[in-house]
């Protein structure tokens, strides 16, 4: 069987080897090589789209600065008087479209004239007092206009002296929507930054001077020349490939990126082919691989199979079907015969096997019973013992103390702030000779004196001894008969105690206003395999019922959960049931409360 297995693997492992490696180098050199590839050509088109945005950029700043150079150089500016100033302003405002805001201011620090007065420039001293030449501040954002902008200035002279200053305030509206617009896929983006990384311009205006790129790997890979990356987690912490450009003249940077899901997205169509390609070629090994071994392997495994599984006697086999008439064939046949010869023989080994285990089964619960009877059997030998040793001690001396006490009572006055405390003294002396009397009736039980007893009659005297005890716990009691229930033999006083010792316990184990209800029918019960015809009367109450660690033990001698408790009562009861060949049983009822079912055997039984 290992020899065929190996076989057959190395059968298949050699065609593996000979189809797929030569197909996996391939595969492996052309996705490498193909994404080397793509990846130089996407990071080329962004360094061209950077480098055309940069100097886009990059000369747009220049005319503006050269337009802020001419208009400072001019003579109606010179006169610093604003009604000369004015129409010139607005009328370069209005044509080269891009200034929000044209202000000139004098040296001693003071607004000449401003074409938009809610623009107010702040510091005016430090542009008016600073550098000769122009000066570019940092960008900002303009909520209203809600576009990025910046201011430059530029000194006025008139005959070498400074005599101003003019400001220019710069909307980028029109250059940023040209700058941002990259066709670079549905996720290529251009965005500025200035030197510590804070966004200047971005496609969403909510990210411009509130967020910054200085934790992402795009910083990095702009203001750090060492350990560049081709690829790089951006500042939404997904890849992508991209590139960067200063722009000249300011301390800004044009970044553009692609996310490389998208860059590499052509690279999934030559996965999946190669992908299909080693897939198909590992189908095909394995279908060649299949009918070669079809017609050399197979029989021969089939064989050893059904061998192994005679050998462990597996009943789950079916015999090999063949039309084959060579020696593989022929064996085949005489296999499928001896496995059914086999199979006969187990099934018949199965069912003498079955008969004998239900055999044993049988005898051992006999054997648990005989000896829960005997074990039972010596407790009340040794309960018997036990009461006449009590009696002897106790019984007669008691008997002399209680005389003792009545002969003084009857000869002697006692006087009358005595008579309570004898009173006591002769109940309790009875109370004592009470209890060794109840252990000697269950140690020492009387003869039984048989007579014919009538059931439903028997409970109704009962029920009425209790009533007014259940009255005053404002309990309900209720009785059912069955109609024609027929008499039984039995000892009237024990089975009365019996079931008044039953009704008791109810009634001690439920709170006020509950409910006892006692049945009574005919029912059969089974004695050592033997139906019996019987009555069988149901003492059900609403108390809590017997907790399920308890019910084993409460027919046991002395066994009790009550404080003042003897635990008699119930053995008792149990002995008192046997003695008469009947049987009870106790259980909880599904809607709370317990339930002693006793079966005692009819007339015609005894």
């Amino acid at each position: 069987m290992k020899t065929l297995l190996t076989l057959k693997t190395k059968l298949v492992f050699l065609f593996l080897v000979l189809a797929l490696v030569p197909l996996g180098i391939i595969g492996m050199f052309s996705i490498d090589t193909t994404e080397a590839l793509i990846e130089s050509l996407v990071l080329r088109q962004l360094e061209n789209v950077a480098s055309d945005k940069a100097a886009l950029l990059e000369r747009w700043v220049e005319e503006r600065k050269q337009d802020m150079q001419v208009i400072a150089a001019t003579s109606l500016l010179k006169s610093m008087d604003p009604k000369v100033i004015a129409p010139y302003l607005e009328l370069v405002q209005a044509h080269y479209g891009v200034y929000n805001n044209m202000t000139v201011a004098s040296s001693e620090n003071k607004i000449v004239f401003s074409t938009q007065a809610t623009d107010p420039i702040a510091d005016i001293t430090a542009w008016t007092t600073g550098p000769e030449a122009l000066v570019l501040s940092p960008i900002t954002y303009l909520p209203r206009e809600k576009e990025s902008s910046f201011r430059i200035a530029a000194p006025i002279f008139d005959k070498g002296d400074r005599i101003g200053t003019v400001f220019g305030t710069v909307g980028t509206n029109k250059i940023i929507t040209i700058i941002l617009q990259a066709a670079l896929g549905k996720t290529g983006e251009c965005y500025i930054v200035d030197k510590n990384g804070i966004f200047l311009a971005h496609k969403e205006p909510q990210r411009i001077l509130t967020e910054n790129i200085s934790q992402s790997e795009s910083f990095k890979n702009i203001f750090e020349s060492r350990d560049r990356k081709r690829t790089y987690l951006d500042y939404r912490n997904i890849e992508v490939l991209g590139t960067s450009r200063k722009i000249g003249g300011t301390d800004w940077h044009i970044v553009v990126e692609q996310d490389r899901d998208e860059a590499f997205q052509s690279m999934d169509g030559l996965k999946r082919h190669v992908y299909f390609t080693i897939f198909l070629a590992i189908g095909s090994t394995l279908l060649l691989t299949w009918v070669i071994s079809y017609h050399i392997v197979r029989p021969v495994r089939s064989l050893s199979q059904l061998a192994n599984k005679l050998a462990t006697a597996d009943s789950d086999m079916e015999p090999i079907k063949t039309n084959r008439q060579d020696e593989i064939g022929v064996l085949c046949r005489a296999f499928a015969d001896m496995a059914q010869k086999i199979q006969q023989r187990q099934d018949s080994l199965e069912e003498k096997f079955n008969l004998k285990t239900a055999e044993l089964k049988e005898t051992d619960h006999t054997l648990k019973q005989f000896k829960l009877i005997a074990e039972r059997s010596e407790k009340f030998a040794a309960l018997g013992r036990l009461g006449a040793a009590v009696a002897h001690e106790i019984r007669t001396p008691l008997t002399s103390l209680k005389l003792f006490l009545e002969s003084i009572h009857a000869e002697i006055e006692i006087s009358p702030e005595y008579t309570e405390d004898f009173t006591v003294a002769m109940g309790q002396i009875n109370r004592i000779e009470g209890a060794i009397n109840r252990l000697l009736d269950y140690t020492k039980p009387k003869e039984l004196i048989f007579s014919e007893i009538c059931i439903a009659h028997l409970i109704t005297d009962i029920v009425s001894m209790i009533r007014p005890l259940a009255n005053k716990q404002e309990c309900v009691v209720e009785t059912r008969m069955a109609p024609g229930l027929p008499e039984i033999n039995g000892d009237k006083k024990l089975l009365e105690e019996a079931l008044v010792n039953l009704f008791i316990n109810s009634l001690e184990a439920m709170p006020e206003k509950g409910r006892i209800n006692v049945t009574a029918e005919m029912d059969v019960f089974d004695s050592d395999g033997n139906p019996i015809s019987c009555i069988r009367i149901d003492i059900a109450d609403s108390g809590p019922g017997i907790a399920p660690e308890n019910v084993d033990f409460i027919f046991e001698p002395f066994f009790t959960t009550k404080s003042a408790g003897t635990g008699l009562g119930l053995p008792m009861v149990f002995n008192t049931v046997k003695r008469h060949d009947g049987e009870i049983r106790v259980s909880n009822r599904e809607e709370g409360g317990a339930l002693v079912s006793i079966f005692l055997p009819v007339k015609s039984q005894r």
